[in-house]
């Protein structure tokens, strides 16, 4: 089941390794399987053995050794010195490294592009797990955080009530439509009119439910009272019997960057017990700007 807020699973364990190596490690093994080195379609164990090796170059500078000439590294990887030289020449042309002034080989920017963005996303759920942790308590039902990746909203983030005799559930890594839920139009709401309507009018607005808006000038005009409101709230549009109640979160920029939510069973949340959810949300959207703000400071 989806639910009107919408997310996928976070990882809440916390890794052993520093976040942002671990972070980068992630996706440069995602950006050397993805950029076609290794061999042929179809052999997986050969590209794996690739992405491995490339990582083990990779890795083996450290604040100790920022240069790394190339027999050290054919000697760190029991590799010929020619097949070294495979690796670290198509790692020199796609930036990941680069050869040092002095000789031998250095990290290149490629990989000072991707700690920042590793960097960028560990302080978002850096920030917003402790206040996703005390709004779930308070309201004692599931608390989402999501981000608007082009034309769908990805979940980054989720903490969920142990109690309770029904969840919601929702599969990691999953994206949700542009076009339904309440953190969906809490960060559409906050992009320019002209960067949401193109959004709107390139996706294919599906009708979930009864409730779900499917025009673009109903979405457009509803973004502009979700502003005026500062919150967005969603009833059965994604899934029936869900409510979702959305808040933009902002950088030290005031950019909205990312929306904090919580998802319910609508029939478990009285309507007297709306204005309250909807402070609570609000409220732990502006904690977590003012955290991340503290942190990129």
């Amino acid at each position: 089941m989806w639910g009107d807020a919408g997310c996928a699973r976070p990882a809440l364990i916390h890794q052993a390794l520093d976040p942002y190596l671990h972070e980068t490690a992630l996706s440069l093994t995602m950006v050397f399987r993805m950029s076609g080195h290794g061999e042929a379609t179809g052999r997986y164990r050969e590209r794996n053995s690739t992405a491995d090796r490339a990582l083990d170059i990779l890795t083996a500078f450290s604040e100790d050794r920022p240069v790394m000439s190339g027999n050290e590294l054919a000697e760190r990887l029991g590799v010929a010195r020619s097949t070294a030289y495979r690796y670290l020449q198509s790692l020199t042309s796609s930036r990941f490294l680069e050869e040092a002034p002095g000789g031998g080989f250095r990290l290149g920017l490629r990989v000072l592009e991707i700690a920042r963005v590793a960097r960028r996303s560990f302080g978002l759920s850096a920030a917003a797990l402790p206040v996703m942790v005390e709004l779930a308590d308070s309201v004692q039902h599931t608390v989402l955080l999501t981000r608007r990746v082009g034309n769908v909203v990805v979940c980054v983030e989720r903490v969920e009530i142990s109690s309770g005799p029904v969840r919601i559930s929702y599969e990691p890594g999953s994206t949700l439509p542009i076009n339904a839920g309440a953190s969906a139009f809490a960060l559409l709401a906050w992009s320019p009119e002209a960067d949401a309507r193109a959004a709107l009018q390139a996706s294919e607005l599906v009708r979930f439910t009864p409730n779900t808006v499917t025009d673009v000038d109903a979405v457009m005009a509803r973004l502009q009272r979700i502003r005026e409101d500062g919150h967005a709230v969603s009833r059965a549009e994604l899934d029936r019997d869900v409510l979702g109640v959305a808040a933009p979160i902002r950088d030290d920029h005031n950019r909205v960057v990312a929306a904090v939510s919580v998802a319910a069973f609508e029939s478990r949340v009285p309507k007297a017990a709306e204005v309250d959810l909807i402070e609570r949300v609000t409220d732990a959207a502006a904690k977590i700007s003012e955290r991340m703000a503290l942190l990129s400071g």
